[in-house]
């Protein structure tokens, strides 16, 4: 018989153009692999989304939703209460990535590779630096870069940025680490490739060059010295597992080659939703592996679980 699996995808976060653009690839995908699709675009009415989930109730739900509520484990939370599969990381695992000082403790606590950093309040980073610049001004809990600053030396924008600040009540402040930007995507208990990721659109990588066409160039592998791209690996790998993900993850991080003979590799974060729009970085390191995006969502479904 064949499988229903409903996509849940929009959601009600800064990154619902994102998700929607998600969806859309997946609800084609997992058609090609042979599934009955039911999509639901989610908005803020959850009454209507959990009756949705439940006439008729799938076998299993593709959870493409990003950002807030949707990669937190509010909406896991609301899959393990139905009792649904679905697919990604589960609740603790996804609040823990979400909150970028909850999971940097984590990492801390694991052994793995993590910058200076610390919170702050608007009214602290207005007031001074809270770390030697430049550094970085990120959301405790938002993804895709929504909302980060690189503060550099001489620049003026501290203050405008902490009364311009609509993420909460505390930011996420961390050194700022030169070099390349690079990912790892996981699936399951295998890291897949090194993917380093060059920038077109502006100086880091950010919204425009994560989704918009020709914003920026990936290269993979990535070229670098095979040792360094061996324990990439396994910061991904290990990253995944301290948090306790399952399914697909991608873990960023920044490449130091700065100081001659000490190269260094820095863990930023882990995404326990990766995107799967055309531009993202997972289905581009899935297929280097050899598994077509069909395949991909179809691993992901088979992947599926409720609960812890």
């Amino acid at each position: 018989m064949t499988q229903k699996v409903a996509v849940l995808y929009g959601g009600k976060s800064t990154e619902r153009e994102v998700s929607l653009s998600t969806g859309r690839e997946c609800i084609v995908a997992l058609r090609e692999a042979g599934f009955e699709v039911i999509p639901i675009d989610v908005t803020d009415d959850l009454p209507a989304v959990i009756h949705a989930l439940t006439h008729p109730r799938p076998d299993a739900v593709f959870n493409a939703l990003h950002g807030r509520f949707g990669e937190d484990g509010c909406i896991q939370g609301v899959l393990d209460w139905l009792g649904i599969p679905y697919t990604h990381s589960g609740l603790r695992a996804s609040a823990l990535a979400m909150d970028k000082a909850a999971a940097k403790a984590v990492f801390r606590a694991a052994g793995l590779p993590v910058v200076e950093h610390r919170l702050v309040t608007r009214d602290e980073l207005e007031a001074a630096d809270p770390l030697p610049v430049p550094y970085v001004v990120k959301p405790v809990n938002e993804g895709s870069s929504v909302g980060v600053h690189i503060v550099l030396k001489g620049s003026n924008q501290r203050a405008e940025i902490a009364r311009n600040w609509r993420y909460g009540d505390h930011a996420m402040v961390e050194s700022y680490v030169p070099g390349r930007e690079l990912t790892v995507g996981v699936m399951g208990d295998r890291p897949l490739a090194v993917t380093d990721i060059i920038a077109d659109a502006g100086t880091f990588y950010d919204y425009d060059s994560k989704y918009a066409a020709g914003g920026s160039r990936h290269v993979i592998p990535a070229q670098m010295p095979q040792e360094d791209y061996a324990r990439a690996l396994d910061i991904a790998l290990r990253a995944h597992q301290a948090l306790g993900c399952r399914g697909a993850s991608r873990a960023d991080l920044r490449y130091d080659e700065s100081a001659e003979g000490a190269r260094r590799l820095v863990l930023l974060e882990v995404n326990t939703q990766p995107g799967l729009t055309p531009t993202s970085l997972l289905p581009e390191q899935a297929a280097h592996c050899g598994i077509p995006f069909p395949a991909l969502c179809a691993w992901m479904v088979k992947e599926a679980r409720h609960g812890a």
